[in-house]
């Protein structure tokens, strides 16, 4: 079984780091991994957008793909290429303290966290992507919190290294911010 995932926002929310720690953190499970992390030409204030896809056996999809299981959603700007990719009943987790997008949550299954003000909140607002994927790892059982908090201890770059521990915090206080299991993706149907 394979889920894609795309991670949406804007340039400088650590987007692209997000999707780095969630691919460590899968493969720290087990998981067969692909990730493809596209950015518009500026550093801050341009689309970021990273696909990834993890399953448990061999890839078959490429980290390009037409159609996607779910998304997690930093910001609404560049939101539209997003959505067009989703499948109905796919699984949407958008940061719900900047995110200003209609979503159709008859079609799609949809979490709100409000991850920019409760990294604000631990005093870290630019760990707020830790928040949000730490949020979808739960609901969706793709990975634990221990895989993330290693993968993300990994993943951030020797120069941001006085960020671990409170990307840390931000981890676990996202994980533990929803109900775990609301959308599994190993398990049942999952829209694909």
């Amino acid at each position: 079984m394979e889920r894609e995932i795309l991670l949406s926002g804007v340039g400088g929310q650590s987007v692209q780091l997000a999707a780095q720690v969630l691919a460590h953190a899968a493969i720290h499970e087990g998981r067969q991994v692909m990730l493809l992390g596209t950015y518009g030409g500026t550093m801050r204030g341009g689309s970021s957008e990273s696909t990834l896809v993890v399953g448990d056996e061999a890839l078959i999809s490429p980290p390009i793909v037409s159609r996607c299981w779910s998304a997690i959603a930093m910001h609404h700007a560049f939101w539209a290429n997003s959505t067009s990719k989703l499948r109905a009943g796919g699984v949407i987790v958008l940061n719900e303290s900047l995110f200003e997008a209609e979503v159709d949550r008859d079609k799609y299954r949809v979490f709100d966290v409000p991850a920019t003000r409760i990294a604000t909140d631990l005093g870290s607002p630019m760990a707020a992507s830790m928040v949000l994927v730490a949020a979808y790892a739960a609901l969706t059982d793709l990975v634990g919190v221990q895989s993330l908090v290693e993968a993300m201890r990994e993943s951030v770059p020797s120069y941001r290294r006085q960020h671990l521990e409170s990307n840390e915090k931000a981890l676990r206080t996202g994980y533990d911010s929803v109900e775990p299991g609301l959308a599994p993706a190993w398990k049942g149907d999952c829209a694909g």
